[in-house]
């Protein structure tokens, strides 16, 4: 039997909601960049994959395809670099998720900066940064909190 855990949010909500807040200014400046929200939505879904975070990623699957991205994409995820399903924009997004998510095994490598750096500028490098860490913490709290999933 496993014991109810704490679900930090609840119980300490003004730092949730300051994350809610900073994670929505972050898509607001996503949009002022010309990032799409189902790029935005491809690196919470590969981040919270690399995390395992279920909660996570029933909820940005669920608003992924609310937003029009396909179930065939979201599907092959996991091994994107070898799908040619996605834009040059996408895979440099999907770089800097995976180089944030498991930045202690590896580090954006000087060959990955410049080819990322070929299809993004400053203020989108710096918004998906950002992003990739926001969704890295949101898994954090619904991992450690086992947020329950609802059957749908």
């Amino acid at each position: 039997m496993s014991e109810h855990r704490v679900y930090i949010d609840k119980q300490t909500p003004s730092v949730y909601q300051g994350l809610s807040k900073t994670a929505a200014e972050l898509r607001a400046r996503a949009a002022d960049t010309g990032l799409s929200r189902t790029t935005l939505e491809l690196v919470n879904i590969r981040v919270s994959q690399l995390n395992r975070c279920l909660f996570c990623l029933d909820l940005h699957t669920r608003v992924a395809l609310e937003e029009g991205e396909s179930a065939q994409r979201i599907a092959v995820l996991p091994v994107w670099q070898e799908a040619e399903l996605f834009s040059d924009v996408e895979r440099a997004a999907l770089t800097i998720a995976e180089a944030v998510t498991e930045v202690t095994d590896h580090h954006l490598t000087d060959e990955q900066y410049t080819a990322v750096r070929e299809h993004l500028s400053d203020d989108q490098v710096s918004v998906l940064v950002w992003s990739a860490i926001m969704i890295n913490t949101f898994n954090r709290i619904s991992i450690l909190s086992r947020h329950p999933i609802k059957r749908r």
